[in-house]
């Protein structure tokens, strides 16, 4: 392997999020648990389901929202290092355009606080990295 060495012991995992659209807003969670960012809602798959249930199921879970998938938006991948750079934890996380259907969004255990916000506020969050691209082929898509 050239450049670096790879910690086998660190397998990605699977996950999914969802950019959920309502009038024209985007709904973005701050995560609970440090780096404490702004993000999609979303989180990993569990035995059996597909990307986009475990989208859909997610953000029921951490917002009390539900959520009609549209289609996929994007793909990109998290490393998550310690003080020595080590990976930490390694997550392949699919993201899905979705439209508001029920629900009001409330704070939960893994999200610490929630907004609705104009897609073009987001450069004064502090956010996940490629947020800003999902959400705008999201958006893309639902326009389409």
């Amino acid at each position: 392997m050239s450049g670096s060495m790879r910690d086998s012991t660190i397998l990605p995992v699977i996950a999914a999020s969802a950019a959920v659209f309502r009038a024209g807003r985007v709904l973005i969670a701050r995560r609970a648990k440090p780096p404490r960012l702004w993000s999609l809602p979303g989180g990993a798959l569990e035995p059996g389901e597909t990307p986009a249930e475990a989208a859909a199921r997610e953000v029921r879970e951490e917002t009390g929202i539900e959520a009609e998938i549209v289609a996929a938006a994007g793909e990109h991948e998290v490393k998550l290092r310690d003080d020595t750079g080590a990976v930490t934890a390694h997550y392949v996380i699919h993201a899905f355009a979705a439209r508001w259907r029920a629900g009001e969004a409330r704070p939960g255990p893994e999200a610490s606080a929630i907004e609705w916000i104009d897609p073009a506020a987001l450069g004064s969050y502090q956010t996940t990295t490629g947020l800003a691209d999902i959400i705008a082929a999201a958006e893309r898509l639902l326009k389409s």
